[in-house]
C-alpha cells in the first residue's frame, strides 16, 4: 500500500484513486476470491481505490500524510468490512455477530498495515525533506 499512498500524496487524489483501483484489479489477478459482482467491487477496485484518498491530505508536511494514510487505510477497511458483513456472514463462528466477526477479521490485518504504512510514509517524507533518496 505504501507506493499507492506515496503516489497519492505526491500527485494528488485523482491519480492515487486510479492507481489504487488498478492495484485492486492486479490483486484480483494474483489472488482471486469472488462470490458476487458487488463483492468483487467492494473487495478489489473500491477497497484499493480508497487508498488514494490520502492525496487529499498532502499538507502539512508530516501530520497531513499520516492523516491521509489513516483515512485511506480506514476507507479500505470499511470496504472490506461491508463486504464481509454482506457476503461472508457464514464465516462467523456460531453465535457471533457477522458485524463483529468482520470487524475483528479485517482489523487484524488492516490496523497493523496502517501503522506500518504510516511509519514508512513518515520515513519517506523525512528523506524527501533531507534530500536523502532511498
Amino acid at each position: 500500500m505504501v507506493p499507492i499512498f506515496w503516489l497519492a500524496l505526491r500527485r494528488g487524489p485523482k491519480i492515487g484513486i486510479f492507481a489504487g483501483a488498478v492495484l485492486g484489479v492486479v490483486d484480483l489477478a494474483i489472488e482471486p476470491f469472488v462470490v458476487n459482482p458487488a463483492q468483487f467491487i467492494l473487495d478489489y477496485p473500491l477497497a484499493f481505490a480508497c487508498l488514494g484518498l490520502a492525496g487529499f491530505f498532502r499538507k502539512p508536511a508530516i501530520a497531513g500524510p499520516i492523516i491521509g494514510v489513516v483515512v485511506g487505510g480506514t476507507g479500505r477497511f470499511l470496504s472490506h468490512f461491508v463486504s464481509g458483513v454482506i457476503y461472508f456472514p457464514n464465516y462467523a463462528p456460531a453465535g457471533m455477530s457477522p458485524i463483529l466477526y468482520s470487524a475483528i477479521y479485517n482489523a487484524t490485518y488492516m490496523v497493523p498495515s496502517i501503522i506500518i504504512c504510516a511509519a514508512a510514509i513518515v520515513l519517506l517524507q523525512k528523506s524527501k525533506t533531507l534530500n536523502i533518496y532511498l
